[in-house]
């Protein structure tokens, strides 16, 4: 089987820019993630008016950047459902400056938190680790790169806050989100 992979985050970025999309490519992914992990199910198809309403004012997307999104929100799907541990939130990559990684960090998480919101998830479809999981992101929102301090210490603390978001983003589609069919086939049913 052949390896879905995503391009570099710069390109998907010129890509959405050169088609007049004003959302970035971690706004992109967070948005589908978090509708993913707030239980939306990638085969209806109807995360495409959702992404358009929110990013375009309900208007489609030009080709190529739609198909960036399907593949997206596929990997994503593959890896949040194959339990594996391997979800990894689309931002620029290490050798991006620290402050561009930070700030793709809070695009991410934020449209991660409304993506939750419109696949319709409330607080009482939350469980408890479920509702701190939506407190620490929303923690996570509000921080930032500070440039006066150490940037090596801010670049070890950015790991960090990243890894926080992937078990985040894991925990709560543990939680909430549509298991892939080859799960739902391991299961043993009781006759």
């Amino acid at each position: 089987m052949t390896q879905v992979t995503l391009p570099e985050y710069s390109n998907i970025a010129t890509t959405l820019k050169s088609d007049s999309l004003a959302v970035t490519p971690a706004e992109m992914q967070g948005l589908l993630c978090g509708m993913l992990c707030g239980g939306l199910d990638p085969e209806l198809g109807n995360w495409m008016p959702m992404l358009y309403d929110y990013t375009n004012d309900g208007a489609g997307w030009p080709h190529e950047s739609k198909t960036l999104a399907a593949t997206s929100l596929g990997l994503a799907h593959q890896q949040l459902s194959a339990g594996q541990m391997d979800f990894e939130p689309l931002l620029p990559d290490e050798n991006a400056p620290l402050l561009d990684r930070g700030d793709a960090l809070t695009e991410w998480v934020n449209a991660f938190i409304a993506g939750v919101g419109l696949a319709g998830v409330t607080a009482g479809k939350l469980s408890e680790d479920g509702k701190e999981v939506l407190a620490d992101l929303a923690e996570i929102a509000q921080l930032g790169i500070d440039e006066d301090d150490d940037m090596e210490e801010q670049a070890v603390l950015l790991e960090q806050v990243i890894e926080h978001v992937r078990v985040c983003a894991m925990t709560l589609h543990a939680d909430l989100g549509i298991k892939s069919q080859s799960d739902e086939d391991k299961t043993p049913t009781l006759h």
